[in-house]
C-alpha cells in the first residue's frame, strides 16, 4: 500500500519552520534567519520513498499585519490548512502561550484533519519548562500528537516522521520520485540571495526588503550568469546595504554565489543592484510582480 499527502507546518513566526523542513527534506529550499517572517511564499517540498510520498508546505508565519505584504502572507498560511492531510503546529519550548499562539489555535478548531503539537527548540530548554509548556498547550487544544523536537540537530524528528507516515492516506504518487520542490529555480535564487542579505545585515536594516531575478541565463558551458536586484524601502537603507566602498554588497554577492553554486550545480556569476522602491510592501502591483499573489 503505498501512501501520500499534504503536510502544513504552521505557528508563529521564527519558530522553525523552515528549519524543520529543511532537516526532512535534506535540503536548503526554505529561507533560514534569526529574523522572523523570512518565508513569504507557501514552499511546496515533497519526500518520496518507495512506501510513501509526503508533500511539505511551509508556510510563512501568521502575525498581525502591518501592510499588504503581511496581509498577503497570513491569507496564504491560513489557507493552507484547508486542503492537507496532517497539520503541524509548530512552538517554541521557552516561550509563553501567547495570544498569536491562541488565535491560530482558535482557527484550527474548525478542522477536522489531525493536528499535531511540536514543540521545538527543546535543546534550549530545561525539563522544568518544557513539561509546562507542553501542559500549557494541551489543556488549550486537543492535539492528535504531541511531540517535543529539536529541528536543528534532528533530536524526535524520526519519531515525528513516523508518526506523520501513520497518518496519510492510501494515495498516488503526486510528484515525480526525483523532484524534490514544485517552486522554480529564480524563485529559489531569490530566496537565497535575500536569505544572505538578512544574514549579514542583521538589524541594521528592517524586514522590508525584495529580491526580484532580472536574468538568469546559462551559457553553453552550463555556468549561469544572473542578475538580480534588492530592493529597499529607504535611501539610507540603500547606503547600508551596498556599505562603505561596497563591502557589504559583496559579502552578500560572496555568500550568495556559495549556496547558488551548490543548489545550481554549476558555476554562478551574480551581479547584484540595489534599487529603492519607496513603500513597496503597500504596493499591490509591485507584489504581484514579485510573486506574491494568491
Amino acid at each position: 500500500m503505498f501512501k501520500s499527502g499534504f503536510v502544513t507546518i504552521i505557528g508563529r513566526p521564527n519558530v522553525g519552520k523552515s528549519t524543520l523542513t529543511n532537516y526532512l527534506l535534506g535540503e536548503k529550499l526554505s529561507i533560514v534567519s534569526s529574523k522572523p517572517q523570512t518565508t513569504r511564499n507557501n514552499i511546496q517540498t515533497i519526500l518520496t520513498t518507495k512506501d510513501y510520498q509526503m508533500i511539505f508546505v511551509d508556510t510563512p508565519g501568521i502575525h498581525k499585519p502591518r501592510h499588504k505584504l503581511g496581509e498577503y502572507m497570513v491569507d496564504i498560511a491560513m489557507d493552507s490548512i484547508k486542503e492537507v492531510d496532517v497539520i503541524l503546529f509548530l512552538a517554541n519550548a521557552d516561550v509563553e502561550l501567547g495570544k498569536g499562539d491562541m488565535y491560530i489555535l482558535e482557527q484550527l478548531k474548525s478542522t477536522k484533519k489531525p493536528v499535531f503539537l511540536v514543540v521545538n527548540k527543546i535543546d534550549e530548554s530545561n525539563p522544568d519548562r518544557l513539561a509546562q509548556t507542553l501542559n500549557n498547550y494541551s489543556k488549550y487544544y486537543d492535539f492528535a500528537e504531541i511531540i517535543p523536537i529539536s529541528a536543528m540537530n534532528g533530536k524526535n524528528v524520526d519519531t515525528l516522521q513516523k508518526l506523520m507516515i501513520d497518518y496519510l492516506p492510501e494515495g498516488p504518487m503526486y510528484y515525480p520520485e526525483d523532484m524534490i520542490a514544485d517552486v522554480q529555480e529564480r524563485f529559489v535564487v531569490t530566496e537565497i540571495i535575500r536569505e544572505k542579505a538578512l544574514r549579514l545585515l542583521r538589524e541594521e536594516v528592517p524586514h522590508g526588503i525584495a529580491v526580484e531575478v532580472l536574468s538568469m541565463k546559462q551559457t553553453e558551458s552550463g555556468k549561469y550568469k544572473i542578475e538580480a536586484n534588492i530592493i529597499c524601502e529607504k535611501k539610507s537603507h540603500k547606503g547600508i546595504i551596498i556599505g562603505k566602498d561596497g563591502v557589504m554588497l559583496r559579502k552578500i554577492n560572496k555568500y550568495a554565489v556559495q549556496d547558488l553554486k551548490k543548489f545550481l550545480d554549476t558555476k554562478v556569476s551574480l551581479n547584484i543592484w540595489v534599487k529603492v522602491r519607496k513603500e513597496w510592501r503597500d504596493n499591490l502591483l509591485f507584489l504581484k510582480e514579485l510573486g506574491y499573489k494568491k
